[in-house]
């Protein structure tokens, strides 16, 4: 049987950039909506975690590998492609964006999100999980939550958990990185993508 197919893709931009803050989300997204203001009104849009290097100084320096990836309908995947070429300012780091590459979503039976938001009353592990088991129910996915390290970013501002799921089905798993947990989709927040293993639920956000 053909696997599903889903109504999102990955958009991978290259990117050029030697550093950023570590916390950098709201500058990112801000410069997103900036260059492309219809970007916020579109259920299920997301922002993957940049990858940087890890460290604990205020400035994370940018790989050649490093990619801005955006989760989107595929219907808005063309407009888009706007962003090749302009160069984002995110809190004094500029970004210059290239070329991009559309990425299907690939259901795994075991995601993982690096940082799903919780609310101010969720900060005990337990609690958070109810909150999350709830929103599963409410999307009607089915699966085993594991929930990792708590984290704080943005100046504190900005606190959750990585978050893993396993034992999903390909419909349930396709899903959830469509509809993604919590608030925060376009600051990297709930955006989930397939993993091997547990093992990395409490890396480092």
């Amino acid at each position: 049987m053909d696997e599903p197919r889903s109504r999102f893709v990955d958009l991978a931009f290259t990117l050029q950039g030697n550093s950023l803050p570590r916390d950098h989300r709201q500058a990112l997204a801000a410069a997103l909506l900036q260059a492309l203001p219809w970007l916020g009104s579109v259920p299920g849009a997301g922002v993957h975690r940049l990858n940087v290097s890890a460290g604990g100084g205020a400035h994370a320096l940018l790989s050649q590998r490093t990619r801005l990836t955006l989760r989107l309908p595929r219907a808005h995947a063309d407009a888009a492609l706007a962003l090749v070429g302009q160069t984002l300012p995110v809190a004094g780091s500029p970004l210059r964006l290239g070329g991009a590459q559309a990425r299907e979503l690939l259901p795994w039976s075991t995601l993982y999100a690096h940082l799903v938001v919780a609310a101010d009353d969720e900060a005990d592990e337990g609690v958070f999980l109810q909150a999350v088991q709830a929103e599963l129910a409410t999307l009607g996915v089915s699966g085993r939550a594991i929930c990792g390290r708590h984290q704080a970013t943005e100046g504190g501002t900005l606190q959750g958990y990585g978050l893993m799921l396993d034992h999903l089905s390909p419909t349930d798993a396709l899903l959830l990185m469509e509809a993604g947990l919590g608030p925060r989709r376009l600051w990297g927040c709930g955006v989930f993508v397939p993993h091997k293993s547990a093992a990395a639920v409490g890396a480092p956000h």
